[in-house]
């Protein structure tokens, strides 16, 4: 009875252990077939190597389990890549110029993606960096500094990205859509840049010389102007201070000649005096004079005498 009992016990739990294990691998199958694709990706299914199915709408999908098929993901998103070079461009003047841009992109058809470029999207950006590159370089060749950093920047853009859609949209489709070709730095290398920095200060320098010539300039002018009033002033206070000074003179002469008019001795005695003024009036003169025997010193003599010469 005990090794009836064993061996059902034996039996059940073989069934058990063998439902159990059949539940995993169908709940392992089952999950191996499903797959879930949400909305900012495509889902490719590949059988084989060879591409099966792209899911382009977001919910849950079916599929054969591995090895039969396998599914990769592939962004949807609008993406971005930036410059990652330093290495300068020729203008059309031979100048050295480094360009910094960015473009705007996203996979448009997971298959041609896929066949063309590759399997993610590190290879689209490889490949659109050097489109990109090679179609700045032959727009940069044609235009100068000035278009580069003018209202023309727009033009060169537009011309470039005209030029990566034919690129990308060739023989071999990539499968991907440019939305926009942008510039964000337009700058000389840096022995260039140095060269216009040193051209810059030499202008700056020579507009600050030309300035201070003309403030010295004005500033003379100003002064001339002024010595030129100053002189005329002068002259005029000095014109009319003349015009003063005569009319005094006649009008002093005109007193003398009705004074001396009315005192004929008076006149004659005045005018000695002022000969005696000119003639011995310097200080330390000195001199021995007998007023007697000379007529020019008659005054200096007593009054008798003085009338006495003059009844002679």
């Amino acid at each position: 009875m005990t090794v009836k009992r064993d061996k059902r016990e034996t039996v059940v739990v073989n069934k058990v252990g063998f439902w159990i294990t059949s539940l995993l691998i169908a709940l392992a199958l089952g999950s191996s077939m499903l797959f879930v694709v949400d909305q900012r990706q495509f889902g490719v299914v590949y059988a084989l190597g060879q591409i099966k199915e792209v899911i382009t709408e977001p919910g849950l999908n079916f599929k054969l389990p591995p090895p039969l098929q396998n599914v990769r993901y592939i962004d949807k998103r609008l993406l971005t890549l930036d410059s990652s070079d330093t290495e300068s461009m020729l203008t059309a003047e031979k100048q050295r110029v480094v360009i910094d841009w960015y473009v705007r992109w996203r996979i448009s058809d997971p298959s041609a993606y896929i066949r063309n470029v590759g399997q993610d999207e590190a290879a689209g950006n490889m490949q659109l960096n050097r489109v990109v590159r090679n179609s700045f370089q032959e727009e940069v060749n044609r235009r100068t500094v000035r278009d580069l950093i003018s209202v023309k920047r727009d033009a060169l853009m537009a011309d470039v990205k005209r030029e990566v859609i034919e690129a990308v949209q060739g023989a071999k489709p990539w499968g991907i859509e440019v939305v926009d070709v942008r510039i964000t730095r337009v700058d000389y290398v840096e022995a260039i840049t140095e060269s216009v920095y040193r051209r810059m200060e030499a202008e700056r320098q020579r507009v600050a010389n030309e300035l201070r010539s003309t403030g010295a300039a004005e500033a003379e002018k100003i002064r001339a102007d002024a010595d030129k009033q100053r002189d005329v002033i002068v002259a005029n206070a000095y014109r009319d201070a003349q015009k003063v000074k005569g009319a005094g003179d006649a009008e002093a002469a005109r007193v003398y000649a009705e004074a001396f008019g009315r005192d004929p001795s008076f006149a004659q005695f005045y005018r000695s005096l002022d000969a005696y003024k000119s003639s011995i009036g310097k200080k330390g003169d000195v001199m021995v004079v007998d007023p007697s025997s000379s007529e020019f010193f008659r005054n200096f003599s007593a009054p008798a005498a003085t009338a006495a010469g003059r009844n002679r």
